[in-house]
C-alpha cells in the first residue's frame, strides 16, 4: 500500500520563485522524486543558471516572469501552456517582505508584498486552472501547495505590517480556495515555514547558530525538511490532505 506513495514519477510542477531560497529546495526535491520541474522568476538570468543546475537531477526548465500582477500571472500561464497541456503540481513560493516603522510605512511597501504574496496565489491559480484540471481525477487529484508562513500565525516584533497581513491571509485563501477546487479534483494546502537560511531570512543565513536558543528543535530549517514537506503534500501522500497547512519550524510556532 505505501510502496512509491511519495513518488513524483510522471508528474509535472510549476514552483514560482524557485530560482532561490525555498523555491529552489522544493523545486529540487520534486525532480528527485521524479517530476518534471518548471521555476518561474523575475529575473530570467537567474531563473536560466538555477534551472541549468538543478538539471542535474532531472528535467528542469525556466520560465521568466513576474507573478504579482495579473498580467503577469496570465502571461506565464500562456508561456507554461506552449509547454505543457497540463499541470499537476503547483507552488506559489514567491514571496516578498518589506520593514519600515509603523509612521512611516508607505503603500508601496504594503501593495508589493500583498500582491505577490496573497494575490499572486490566487490569480495565477485561476490562469492555470485549465491545466490543473485537465487530467485532474479523485483517483489522482491535482496539486496547488502555497507557502505561507509562521508569522501569520503569531506576531514578532519586527515591523513588517504588510508581510504579517499577506501571510496571515493566505492562511484562509487556502482555505477557500481548497473548498471549491476539491470539486475539481484539485487539492489546496499550505506550508508555514519557520527559519530557513534564505535571502529573505538573512539572520538564518549568515548567522544559523542565533537560532540554537530560540528554536525548541535548536537549528533552522534544512532543505530535507522543506522538500519533504512540499513532497508529502504534492504526491499520493498528501491526496486526503485537503485546506490544511503544514507547519516547519522545528517547533517555534508553539515551544517559545
Amino acid at each position: 500500500m505505501m510502496k512509491d506513495v511519495f513518488s513524483l514519477e510522471g508528474r509535472t510542477a510549476l514552483v514560482t520563485g524557485g530560482s532561490r531560497g525555498i523555491g529552489r529546495m522544493i523545486a529540487q526535491g520534486f525532480l528527485e522524486q521524479g517530476a518534471k520541474v518548471y521555476i518561474s522568476a523575475r529575473k530570467a538570468d537567474k531563473a536560466a543558471q538555477t534551472a541549468k543546475e538543478l538539471s542535474a537531477f532531472g528535467p528542469c526548465e525556466a520560465l521568466a516572469f513576474d507573478v504579482a500582477s495579473t498580467d503577469g500571472a496570465k502571461a506565464l500561464a500562456a508561456a507554461y501552456g506552449a509547454k505543457e497541456s497540463h499541470l499537476d503540481i503547483l507552488v506559489h513560493n514567491a514571496g516578498a517582505a518589506w520593514g519600515a516603522s509603523f509612521r512611516e510605512f508607505p503603500e508601496a511597501g504594503w501593495d508589493k508584498v500583498v500582491d505577490l504574496n496573497m494575490k499572486a496565489p490566487f490569480f495565477l491559480t485561476q490562469a492555470l486552472y485549465s491545466a490543473l484540471t485537465k487530467r485532474a481525477s479523485k483517483e489522482r487529484p491535482s496539486k496547488v501547495v502555497i507557502i505561507a508562513s509562521v508569522d501569520g500565525f503569531f506576531v514578532n516584533p519586527v515591523e513588517s505590517y504588510s508581510y504579517h497581513a499577506s501571510k496571515a491571509g493566505v492562511l484562509h485563501l487556502t482555505k477557500k480556495m481548497a473548498m471549491h477546487l476539491i470539486k475539481d479534483h484539485v487539492v489546496v494546502s499550505a506550508i508555514a515555514p519557520g527559519a530557513f537560511a534564505t535571502d529573505m531570512n538573512k539572520t538564518a543565513r549568515d548567522n544559523p547558530e542565533y537560532y540554537d536558543d530560540h528554536i525548541p528543535a535548536g537549528r533552522i530549517g534544512r532543505p530535507e525538511d522543506i522538500a519533504s514537506a512540499a513532497t508529502f503534500l504534492a504526491s499520493r501522500a498528501g491526496d486526503y490532505v485537503v485546506g490544511t497547512t503544514v507547519t516547519v519550524d522545528g517547533g517555534v510556532s508553539w515551544g517559545y
